[in-house]
């Protein structure tokens, strides 16, 4: 098939290498412009832009195409079969999303109609669910609400990160992706039911509220790395939990309730097992309290 493809992080990598490898001819790719990043805020090419660039394929990076004219006569002029979506970052208006002889189609990382929006691997963590996966979708004007292609499911795992989802399910979206286009599209409508929205995350969303109850936070430490990262205050001073495990114990929320980091919940408590102070790298809670001792009584949030 003549494509196009548009996406930005890395997620959408393995798909754009699958594609490529499987034979099909990539007529552009679509993502992001180069934007500072990183501590020294060097301008850096997304991770799409720079496999693309190995695998010698031409980038186009559109500051934005919703009401760029000139951009969807381009877009149009590649007389594209399908263009593929996997988190590009635009919203694409009616006249791409019509453009290609198949349309746009989407990889979209949760079991539609479940987990709509920004945050779909995340939010199926910290919601407790006990699977996820890979929805193909034929992208209409709504958020997300296009009818599917294909799905595959996968289960999460007791100590599941977004990281490590995010991981699995890029590699998965890549295979069904491949499959998915090999053979004659038959789209099924979304149901009406089971419908839920994932919100887009912030720096704040990773601030921890000690009155919840503990696998709550559990699971709010685990869907939230790397990013933003759950956090916590101590004496004025930010600490990132990247662990911890639920403990059998109780008292006022927010409080340690022994020298090795158990911290009691609204309901529960956690033992925290990796921390990270400013300026430092994540490490595990032993090596963390030979630095830093937070004793017994101490108050955290």
């Amino acid at each position: 098939m003549r494509l196009i493809f548009m996406g930005t992080p890395d997620f959408a990598v393995p798909s754009l290498t699958a594609l490529h490898d499987a034979g099909h001819d990539i007529a552009a790719v679509y993502t992001q412009p180069p934007r500072p990043a990183g501590r020294g805020k060097a301008v850096r090419r997304s991770p799409v832009h720079e496999a693309a660039d190995a695998l010698g394929l031409p980038v186009r990076t559109p500051e934005r195409v919703k009401r760029d004219t000139a951009a969807h006569e381009a877009f149009a002029a590649l007389n594209a079969d399908a263009a593929i979506v996997a988190a590009y970052g635009l919203i694409l208006p009616v006249a791409m999303l019509v453009a290609p002889r198949l349309g746009c189609l989407n990889i979209h990382a949760s079991l539609l109609p479940r987990w709509r929006g920004a945050s779909p691997i995340q939010s199926a963590i910290l919601a407790g669910d006990a699977r996820s996966g890979i929805s193909i979708m034929q992208m209409d004007e709504g958020l997300d609400t296009g009818a599917v292609l294909a799905e595959a499911a996968v289960d999460l795992a007791p100590d599941e990160t977004a990281s490590t989802l995010h991981d699995r399910l890029a590699a998965l979206g890549a295979d069904l992706l491949t499959r998915t286009i090999a053979q004659p599209l038959h789209a099924t409508p979304q149901p009406s039911e089971g419908v839920t929205y994932a919100e887009r995350l912030t720096r704040d969303s990773g601030r921890i509220d000690w009155s919840r109850p503990a696998g709550e936070i559990e699971r709010q430490i685990r869907g939230l790395t790397p990013w933003p990262g759950a956090f916590t205050l101590w004496n004025g001073m930010v600490l990132k939990i990247g662990a911890a495990t639920l403990v059998s114990s109780s008292g006022e929320p927010g409080t340690l309730l022994d020298d090795t980091l158990t911290v009691a919940c609204g309901t529960g408590a956690l033992r925290l097992s990796r921390l990270q102070r400013p300026g430092r790298a994540m490490m595990d809670a032993d090596a963390f309290l030979r630095g830093q001792v937070i004793p017994k009584g101490s108050r955290l949030g």
